[in-house]
């Protein structure tokens, strides 16, 4: 058996576990940043899985106008380890690239956790028993000023709200846009992660 039959299942453990965490993360970052309720049982285990790390680097990285910075580094950290260890696994050099990609691959993930975000909105509003779920509460939080700002532009056209398939479409265009500059800029293969 040739080495990559080993690291096709590491790589994937290493980007479930390791890109689990960077969500995590990132997550409590954007719900701080749209003062999503932390009372909240989706944010408690969001809270519950960041803070051991987060809570003694605020220490040292205070946050800065209303943002946490430190949650911010521990995502680029987290990404950073996870892009070397897979530049590794897969016989590639390692970290001066992955210090460098793992800022495309965050802004990707953002791309993605809102566009999912807005997908699930509309699961749970075509049923009346997800209105009370705590996904819901936390999935609102989130949307709420993408899609303030598309309801400007895409009123309610007989009872049916466009506006989150207009933000979905806006928020895809916008990451076929921005990601390829991103990634020619640090010289990251567009796509990879």
């Amino acid at each position: 058996m040739d080495s990559g039959y080993f690291a096709t299942p590491m790589i994937f453990l290493v980007q479930v576990i390791f890109g689990f965490y960077t969500l995590m993360v990132l997550l409590r970052f954007l719900l701080q940043l749209v003062r999503a309720d932390f009372r909240n049982p989706v944010s408690q285990f969001v809270l519950t899985l960041t803070t051991p790390v987060l809570k003694p680097l605020r220490r040292y990285i205070p946050g800065y106008r209303g943002l946490d910075i430190a949650s911010l580094l521990v995502a680029w950290l987290v990404k950073t380890v996870e892009i070397t260890i897979i530049l590794l696994l897969s016989g590639a050099a390692g970290i001066a690239q992955a210090i460098v990609w793992a800022i495309p691959a965050l802004v990707s993930l953002v791309f993605m956790i809102f566009t999912f975000s807005i997908v699930i909105g509309v699961l749970l509003s075509w049923f009346q028993a997800g209105y009370s779920h705590p996904v819901a509460g936390v999935i609102h939080s989130l949307n709420a000023p993408i899609l303030r700002q598309t309801r400007r532009f895409v009123p309610v056209i007989s009872g049916i709200d466009l506006a989150p398939l207009v933000a979905i479409l806006a928020l895809t265009v916008l990451k076929m846009l921005v990601m390829p500059i991103l990634s020619k800029l640090v010289g990251m293969p567009n796509g990879l992660f």
